[in-house]
């Protein structure tokens, strides 16, 4: 009988809390186990393994970041919107980075991953279609948006920016230069 209390949730907030505190690296089923106070076989009794686990991170991660993301942009259209998910994006990095470097690398092929990944996506889309970007236009530009963002925020939350200049300055010079590249929004 599994314990009382313990869910696969609850499973994967020991292995998020796991995360955060020892990195990547550290996630296994028997610290995992030692978190939740059971012993490992038990927690087959919520997950399948170690694959299932880091797949049910990895989609936590996701479901974390789509919310903050669209909290970020809603109500606002356009570069206003565009500023906001890309501080978003970046504070989510800053603020987890442990957590971001579980992100999958390519949700929207894992058919297991495919409805979280594309909800994430969708956030990013609807911005772009601010824009007047669809179909083909708006991939390249998420991509574009997707490297410039995962670049910066990866990189700072490594701390590899070692020059005492002002990272809040040198980020929003990349929003300013991300902003500038999309298309003119079409005049009403």
């Amino acid at each position: 009988m599994p314990r009382a209390g313990l869910t696969s949730g609850a499973v994967v907030d020991a292995a998020l809390a796991l995360i955060d505190e020892e990195g990547p690296g550290a996630l296994t089923l028997a610290a995992v186990a030692a978190r939740t106070g059971v012993a490992a076989p038990s927690l087959y009794k919520h997950i399948r393994g170690l694959p299932e686990l880091r797949k049910l991170v990895g989609l936590r991660v996701m479901d974390d970041m789509t919310e903050r993301l669209g909290a970020a942009a809603m109500g606002r259209s356009r570069n206003e919107a565009t500023a906001a998910l890309m501080r978003a994006w970046r504070s989510y990095v800053v603020d987890f980075p442990h957590r971001y470097a579980v992100f999958p690398d390519n949700p929207l092929i894992d058919p297991e991953l495919v409805d979280t990944g594309t909800r994430l996506m969708e956030v990013i889309l609807a911005v772009l279609r601010g824009y007047g970007l669809e179909g083909a236009e708006a991939i390249h530009a998420t991509r574009c948006l997707r490297a410039a963002v995962h670049g910066f925020a990866s990189v700072e939350a490594a701390g590899g920016f070692g020059l005492g200049e002002n990272l809040d300055t040198s980020y929003e010079m990349l929003i300013a230069m991300v902003v500038s590249g999309l298309p003119r929004p079409p005049t009403p």
